[in-house]
């Protein structure tokens, strides 16, 4: 049987080894639109974005202005219609999201609310991820957002973008991910965050569409690997990949502008129940 690797917190020991039984072992070569930075078992949070830099040979861009999570929004390949109908404010704001601000709103379904809690309590405080506040706001609370660029120091070219959203009061991380596009097998581009696990990684590949009123809805509700979706992986004790997608977890998220201001509406259901919402007001900081 293969195993994941010991040398490291038992819990995260389970949950990986649970993803080889349960999982499928892919071959990096035929899955590239899957692959993704994977993270150590040292803690994830800030630590990796310079781990990552110094893995693949780049340096951190330090400039805090017109830096987005997408270089250009034709990298989603909309059709022209949707190109068309599709908000100019939401356009900028993945063209440039270093220079948007974020207050957050949380609402948890009761019934998922405990197992959030296990979740912050045995990974998300001490990897520095995902962490996701417990109780329902009645007020917004302010996110610090950065996009950060890794590029080639000789040609300057961007070769990996991290969006790091953590607490404004506690500096908590509550975010860290690497975006970009990617074709998924059936022609599809869409856009992927790799959340950085100890050995491995959690993926979401959402696949883009353009409401009738001009926003962009980013959905993850595929049925089987290949499919946008929720996707663990991760290297066993040989060096193996393996992944394993999460057919009952979905992922939509609604980005819309009314009346000049962009908000966000991000729903998390499992097994077709809602788990979680979160709702983001998104304001121009040249507006203050």
């Amino acid at each position: 049987m293969k195993i994941a690797p010991l040398k490291q917190n038992v819990q995260d020991w389970i949950t990986q080894q649970w993803v080889i039984l349960f999982g499928k072992q892919i071959i990096p070569n035929e899955n590239k639109w899957l692959l993704g930075p994977f993270g150590k078992t040292d803690g994830i949070g800030q630590r990796f974005i310079k781990q990552l830099a110094k893995n693949e040979q780049l340096v951190i861009d330090k400039s805090q202005i017109d830096k987005g999570l997408l270089h250009s929004i034709n990298q989603l390949n909309l059709s022209k219609n949707e190109l068309n109908r599709l908000s100019k404010n939401v356009i900028d704001f993945y063209e440039n999201t270093s220079n948007y601000y974020f207050d957050l709103k949380v609402n948890w379904n009761p019934f998922f609310k405990v197992f959030g809690g296990l979740l912050k309590i045995l990974f998300s405080n001490r990897i520095e991820q995902l962490n996701i506040p417990m109780r329902n706001s009645k007020e917004s609370k302010a996110l610090k957002s950065e996009i950060i660029h890794l590029i080639n120091e000789k040609t300057k070219e961007v070769k990996r973008t991290i969006w790091l959203r953590t607490f404004k009061n506690s500096e908590q991380v509550v975010y860290s991910g690497v975006y970009e596009t990617c074709k998924i097998p059936n022609g599809q581009h869409c856009i992927k965050a790799i959340f950085p696990l100890p050995n491995g990684n959690a993926t979401v590949i959402l696949n883009p569409l353009v409401g009738k009123n001009g926003e962009l809805i980013l959905s993850s509700s595929g049925k089987k690997i290949g499919d946008s979706g929720f996707y663990f992986l991760l290297n066993d004790s040989k060096g193996n990949l393996w992944t394993k997608f999460i057919k009952s977890f979905k992922d939509e998220l609604i980005v819309k502008s009314e009346n000049g201001r962009i908000t966000a509406i991000q729903t998390l259901t499992l097994w077709h129940l809602r788990v979680l919402t979160f709702t983001y007001k998104i304001n121009e900081k040249k507006s203050l």
